[in-house]
């Protein structure tokens, strides 16, 4: 009697996580497309975006930002993200501290914190767990346009507000809130 050997189970193997440098090196494809770019509708009263297929599962925007908007100060609770800047220039405020993630509604920030960068077309960053930042077109009279990715999908969005030193936690959003 022979035996052969068994084949192999066409078992497909589970997909990892992407890393911050996967969604770093997606963001920027993406930005590099201008075919990609030329699709998003401007609006110049409001941040316009359209979902793209991430990698390994994530969640992706391309987003027009007309002149003079931002987002406000906020994070992407337990997800790990990048952005890059496609057209136009974008001014990222951020924390270079972490803040608990929870059990608090107001803080009181050391000096030294603060960082700030200015992105133009084809700059951008990867960031990690609760990374709180603000993000901003200052410019008067041009669009900015950049292309984000999140990994896992957003769970939550924390909102704050800052004067000075003083942050606030003011609103925590779930992707119920955005349908």
């Amino acid at each position: 009697m022979s035996v052969s050997p068994a084949a192999p189970a066409s078992v497909s193997a589970p997909a990892s996580a992407p890393t911050q440098a996967e969604l770093l090196d997606f963001v920027r494809r993406a930005a590099a497309d201008a075919g990609l770019i030329a699709s998003l509708p401007l609006d110049p009263e409001g941040r316009t975006w359209v979902r793209l297929d991430g990698p390994g599962g994530s969640e992706a925007w391309l987003i027009g930002w007309p002149p003079g908007t931002g987002t406000g100060w906020h994070d992407h609770a337990d997800s790990v993200g990048a952005f890059m800047t496609a057209s136009g220039e974008l001014k990222e405020n951020a924390l270079a501290v972490r803040l608990p993630t929870d059990g608090w509604t107001t803080l009181e920030l050391t000096e030294g914190v603060d960082r700030e960068r200015r992105l133009t077309a084809g700059q951008g960053r990867a960031f990690g767990r609760h990374h709180v930042h603000e993000v901003l077109n200052e410019s008067t009279d041009r669009h900015a346009i950049s292309v984000h990715a999140y990994y896992p999908p957003l769970p939550r969005i924390r909102r704050y507000s800052r004067a000075g030193r003083i942050m606030r936690l003011e609103q925590v959003e779930r992707p119920e809130d955005w349908q």
